[in-house]
């Protein structure tokens, strides 16, 4: 995972997924249908929700480009329990883009999410995301456990 782009939103990068980085992403995941995560892309993609996706590309190749801008390349990541586990990203590679820190209130959105799987604490939560390209010498472990903490 890193950070890129600026969020009009947050305020801040946006969390991306390079599937070609070494290493690993932690991640929480949802069980939707294939419409849930259609229109769920579609919002990402700032297209109009209702329209299925086609989504052979990224279960048979692990990968299908829907276009050029960022959350347009879906990628099924692996399976859980025999299900695909699918997610979308940019089109292009962790360093082919300038790195974006993120604001605080989309780290602590972020890291709360993470938490809420059960898989991690706070400790390991922080320290994954604190050394994520684009918070790192940014974030501290320290700072991103204190806004958990304010979150609770």
């Amino acid at each position: 995972m890193y950070f890129a782009t600026e969020s009009p939103v947050w305020g801040g990068g946006r969390a991306f997924y390079d599937p070609h980085a070494t290493g690993r992403v932690l991640a929480r995941a949802h069980l939707v249908t294939a419409q849930q995560f259609a229109d769920i892309a579609a919002q990402e993609m700032y297209r109009e929700p209702g329209a299925d996706l086609d989504l052979g590309d990224a279960l048979t190749q692990g990968r299908a480009v829907l276009g050029g801008g960022r959350y347009e390349t879906l990628v099924c990541a692996g399976q859980v329990d025999g299900m695909p586990v699918l997610t979308f990203t940019a089109p292009w590679g962790m360093d082919d883009v300038q790195w974006v820190v993120p604001s605080s209130a989309y780290v602590r959105f972020l890291a709360s999410g993470l938490l809420s799987a059960g898989a991690w604490d706070v400790d390991a939560v922080a320290s994954y995301v604190a050394a994520c390209p684009g918070a790192v010498g940014h974030w501290s472990e320290q700072g991103i456990a204190d806004l958990l903490s304010e979150g609770a």
